[in-house]
C-alpha cells in the first residue's frame, strides 16, 4: 500500500552509474517536480552506464546527461544528506554507507534489494535483458512504495 509522499528522496547504489540513476530518472518521470529527487553512489568513479541509458530511453527516461556523484561529495555539490526526507539504498554497500553518514539525522532509510545487471553477459542482447529486468524492478518498487502515477 502506498504511503505518504516524501518531499525529497535520494536513491543510492554502489557507483551511481546504473541502479540509482535509473531510479532517479523513473521517479522524476512519474512525479515531475512534486518530489525533489537525486541519486548518489558509495563511489563515483564510473560514468553512467550505456546500457542503463539505452533501456531507460525505451521508456522515455533520459539518462545520457547524468553525472555520477558519491554520497560524500553531495555537500560540496549543493545537497546535504540530512536534507533528504527519505534515502532509498539499492545495494547493501549503499545501505551501509547511507546508514553511517546519516545515523545522527532524523530521516527515513529504506533498503530495496535490486538486481545489479552489470557484467551478466558479454552478449549485448542478453545484457540488455538484465538491464531491462533491473529497470522494471525499480519501476515496480517505485509504484508499490509511492503509489504510481499521480492524477
Amino acid at each position: 500500500m502506498p504511503r505518504r509522499l516524501p518531499t525529497s528522496v535520494l536513491f543510492c547504489c554502489d557507483f551511481n552509474a546504473v541502479r540509482s540513476p535509473m531510479a532517479e530518472g523513473i521517479m522524476k518521470k512519474i512525479f515531475g517536480q512534486r518530489i525533489y529527487v537525486q541519486s548518489a553512489g558509495v563511489r563515483s568513479d564510473l560514468g553512467i552506464d550505456g546500457y542503463a541509458v539505452a533501456v531507460c530511453q525505451e521508456i522515455d527516461v533520459e539518462l545520457s546527461r547524468h553525472r555520477s556523484r558519491a554520497m560524500h561529495e553531495m555537500h560540496n555539490l549543493g545537497d546535504d544528506l540530512a536534507s533528504f526526507e527519505l534515502i532509498v539504498a539499492l545495494s547493501p554497500a549503499a545501505q551501509k554507507t547511507a546508514s553511517e553518514h546519516t545515523r545522527l539525522f532524523s530521516l527515513d532509510l529504506e533498503y530495496w534489494p535490486v538486481l545489479d545487471p552489470t557484467g551478466m553477459s558479454e552478449r549485448r542482447d542478453i545484457q540488455m535483458t538484465y538491464f531491462r529486468q533491473t529497470r522494471d524492478q525499480i519501476h515496480q518498487k517505485i509504484i508499490d512504495r509511492f503509489g504510481g502515477e499521480p492524477s
